[in-house]
Formats: C-alpha cells, structure tokens, sequence
C-alpha cells in the first residue's frame, strides 16, 4: 500500500475572509474563551474548549477526505 498525503486548500470563496467575517470569527473566538472562564475551565488540556472545537473542526474533514480517497481508489 502506498500512503500519500494531500495538502488542503482552502476553497476561493474562504480563502480570505471579509473583514466582516473575521469580526465575526473573533468575536465568537471572545465568547468562547470568557465562556470557558467564567466557568474556571482550562482553554487546553483533556475536556478543554480548544480540544472539543479542534475534534469538532477535524473529524468531518478527516471522515470526508476518507471518503473520497475510497472513493478513488474504488474506481
């Protein structure tokens, strides 16, 4: 079996986001950080707010770049 990688690119239409996005983006990024500290939780570490965002970011693209490469190799 061979293992490739393939690098991730950004569709056109994300590849740089309005100004209106990233204050929205930022703004959210606010939120979530005063969120987890007004509860007295960790950003990082095991149960950590960046840990659930990074799995909940990561695991569809993993699952559709799975996918695909079955895909490719069925054909």
């Amino acid at each position: 079996m061979t293992d490739t990688v393939s690098e991730f690119v950004a569709p056109d239409d994300q590849a740089d986001p309005s100004p209106e996005a990233a204050t929205v983006e930022q703004e959210l990024i606010d939120q979530l950080v005063e969120q987890a500290r007004s509860k007295g939780l960790q950003l990082t570490g095991e149960g950590g707010p960046l840990r659930q965002l990074t799995k909940a970011v990561l695991e569809p693209s993993a699952t559709a770049g799975l996918l695909h490469q079955l895909a490719r190799e069925i054909e």
